[in-house]
């Protein structure tokens, strides 16, 4: 890929940094001690002895590996008891879990979906909901970002007698803003359609219970399909539906991702039900999270460093030019700072982010120590006079 190799022959390759300790606020990386905000950790369980120690348990018990589907041999009473659980936690019939959280959105959407059916899909969903549509053989049909207006035309216009699923991220990976559910539930009841939320970033985040998007809506009983991951705030490996035991079941028996994957190891399916416990005992994680969040929100804004209208974990710190952009991470990152540089064609020519996301279990004094990074790097390197690159 020739942008990456000029990036490298330039030093600013900012990706694949081999990381020497596991997941935690801070991390080493090249023998140097680094403040962790470019994780998806958002509890900061990935790491908490207990998590681990579920995890090893499982291990000693059940073995590295399950050597099949689910749908075969693949299944351990581990999966049922965490299927159990999630679907109770998320106030559904059933819940059924997949490989990883891309194959959950491949497994979902590919077997409700067919060649006579539209998905109805937000702009910036997450890839791997394009990848399901194509899947599926629906009609794709996308609407602006967040544009509800935008929304109701694209379903003004499809058959009344053809099957419709809004499909939106819950929270949006790179901007951290929110999806207007209670719209989309609106459009949806008058136009006949489905609502499934992909809260991969908002389980944990959002709602006081940290149950994800439909909870802080008050929306719950709405949504017809709650997708996630347990990657990130469930500090493990594998994704799920939460659904109708009806739709739960029909996708266990057609769905070809789910019935051609092998199952969730049981260490990982062990650490996401660890997980899944300590947040409902520990909900103050997620007010701590966002206490987190907004703290830093106040800082950028404080050394009017320009960021996006996020109001989640997930910040992003405008720099615009794909050059300037690599010239600010390898900057914070001699000073001790791993944040996630996007540059085009991940986002639009001129609109280059760092994305930074936070846990619950940073302190304050590593996010002042954030700061002064930020301030630092930001007033040494000129606005906008970077020659691109790529």
């Amino acid at each position: 890929f020739v942008p990456a190799r000029e990036a490298q022959k330039a030093g600013l390759y900012p990706y694949f940094h081999a990381l020497e300790t596991g997941q935690d606020t801070e991390v080493l990386i090249g023998g140097k001690k680094t403040i962790m905000i470019g994780s998806n950790n958002y509890l900061g369980l990935t790491s908490d002895p207990r998590v681990v120690g579920a995890a090893i348990e499982a291990l000693e018990k059940y073995g590295s590996g399950c050597s099949g589907s689910r749908y075969l041999n693949g299944t351990l009473v581990l999966h049922h008891e965490l299927e159990n659980e999630l679907g109770r936690f998320l106030g559904k019939e059933a819940c059924l879990t997949f490989s990883t959280g891309f194959i959950s959105n491949l497994g979902i959407i590919s077997a409700i979906c067919g060649r006579n059916d539209y998905v109805v899909c937000d702009k910036e969903n997450h890839a791997s909901i394009y990848d399901a549509i194509r899947l599926s053989y629906a009609t794709m049909v996308r609407y602006e970002h967040d544009d509800m207006q935008d929304l109701e035309e694209v379903l003004k216009n499809i058959p009344e007698d053809k099957g419709k699923l809004i499909v939106t991220d819950g929270v949006f990976s790179m901007g951290g803003d929110i999806c207007n559910l209670p719209e989309i539930v609106r459009l949806a009841k008058k136009y006949n359609a489905r609502v499934m939320v992909d809260d991969a970033h908002a389980i944990g985040v959002l709602g006081a219970n940290g149950r994800g998007t439909a909870e802080h809506f008050g929306l719950e009983k709405e949504v017809d399909i709650i997708m996630g991951t347990f990657s990130k705030s469930l500090a493990s490996l594998g994704g799920y539906m939460a659904a109708s035991e009806n739709v739960v079941h029909y996708v266990k028996h057609v769905s070809r991702p789910f019935i051609f994957s092998a199952s969730i190891p049981p260490a990982n399916a062990a650490s996401a039900l660890k997980s899944l416990r300590i947040l409902q005992e520990e909900p103050e994680r997620v007010q701590n999270l966002m206490r987190i969040a907004n703290y830093m929100r106040d800082g950028f804004k404080r050394l009017n460093i320009p960021i996006g209208a996020s109001e989640t974990p997930i910040i992003p710190v405008f720099t615009y030019e794909n050059e300037r952009t690599f010239i600010i991470t390898r900057l914070l990152l001699e000073r001790g700072v791993f944040i996630n540089p996007v540059v085009a064609p991940a986002v639009p020519a001129g609109q280059c982010i760092l994305r930074t996301s936070y846990t619950a279990t940073h302190t304050e004094e590593q996010m002042n120590r954030a700061l002064d990074a930020f301030h630092e790097v930001f007033s040494s390197v000129p606005a906008h006079d970077a020659q691109t690159i790529v």
